[in-house]
């Protein structure tokens, strides 16, 4: 087990904010990791928090407790039929590694998540979501370690998934630690293309296959989304709001083109992008903070930006699109106070 005293963590978070944990402590086995926590190192921390890649965190400044990070990265199918695979991943896994592992074996359920940042247990709390698909739709249940060291399974319909929602971003939040993740993807798999233009391009290369599916999103992806490594960033800062069907045709009378997508009954999704772009805010700055020059959706840290003024912005955005629309847009990003 690694463990640091005032650890940097610039590399654990796509915004590049150079921000400190009091102690960092990365495990490669659920011992290592019930070692550590029955040690009463976070008892005397006094608060903790659990990460992945850092690509859905914002940090407002130095994190003065423990930062646990999971090396679980074991992959093995634990049951098999003439029609589908059930495939128990670590938490630890990168999560795009093993969307290119399932492609590669001919199993689909994940290729339209291809290319999203983040690990395994990321995509089981935030219930990931692209193109139509929600990795809620293959996962048969987490394996998670409660604070005292105890394993808990949860079965999919037990984790209360909603739209970039579930039970541990709500009434569970920090009371587990995700260790292990199990999906059921199909042998012969059905191809979902409608959605953007995913379609088109897809077709435009011949007959639909997972790599041709993956290789479309992750185009669309890559010329829509800046490189983290290049300008800080955490990919899509906003959930796409739920409104009324009433609300939005109301809307649609003064915004024609105002886009949308089936929520359920009476409810539609409107694209936040849509509205933060027709807003008028794509490529203006706060600061050292800005909205992406190419997609309205995503934030970035021009250098040297700070948590507090990348969340400065947000606060700014969220209500003029309120004042515009009626609309209030979420953060999908966890800001970390």
């Amino acid at each position: 087990m690694k463990r640091y005293d005032n650890y940097s963590l610039s590399a654990h978070n796509t915004f590049g904010m150079d921000v400190r944990a009091a102690l960092f402590v990365e495990y490669e086995t659920e011992d290592e990791l019930r070692r550590f926590l029955q040690s009463g190192d976070l008892a005397r921390h006094g608060r903790h928090l659990h990460i992945g890649s850092g690509s859905n965190l914002l940090f407002a400044g130095d994190y003065d407790g423990v930062v646990m990070h999971s090396a679980l990265r074991d992959l093995e199918v634990v049951a098999e039929d003439d029609s589908h695979i059930e495939v128990r991943v670590g938490a630890g896994y990168v999560w795009d590694d093993f969307v290119a592992y399932c492609v590669a074996h001919g199993w689909g359920g994940v290729e339209n998540l291809s290319a999203i940042p983040g690990e395994v247990g990321a995509s089981a709390v935030q219930n990931i979501g692209a193109y139509g698909v929600e990795v809620r739709d293959v996962i048969v249940r987490v394996e998670a370690m409660a604070l005292d060291g105890t394993m808990h399974v949860f079965a999919n319909a037990e984790c209360g998934y909603g739209y970039r929602d579930s039970v541990f971003k709500r009434g569970l939040r920090g009371q587990y630690i995700i260790t292990h993740v199990v999906y059921r993807l199909d042998k012969t798999p059905t191809f979902r293309l409608d959605y953007g233009d995913l379609r088109a391009r897809v077709e435009a290369g011949g007959t639909p296959t997972l790599e041709a599916v993956r290789g479309a999103v992750a185009a669309i992806r890559d010329s829509k989304l800046p490189d983290p490594k290049v300008l800080g960033n955490a990919g899509s800062f906003f959930t796409n709001p739920i409104v009324t069907r009433s609300h939005y045709e109301r809307l649609k009378e003064t915004y024609p083109d105002m886009p949308s997508y089936p929520a359920g009954e009476d409810l539609v999704k409107v694209p936040a992008g849509w509205l933060i772009d027709h807003a008028g805010w794509k490529g203006k700055a706060l600061g050292r903070a800005a909205v992406h020059d190419r997609q309205a959706l995503v934030l970035v840290n021009l250098g040297g930006a700070t948590g507090k003024e990348v969340m400065a912005l947000a606060e700014r955005i969220g209500e003029d699109i309120y004042n515009n629309y009626g609309i209030r847009i979420t953060p999908e990003v966890n800001f970390i106070l």
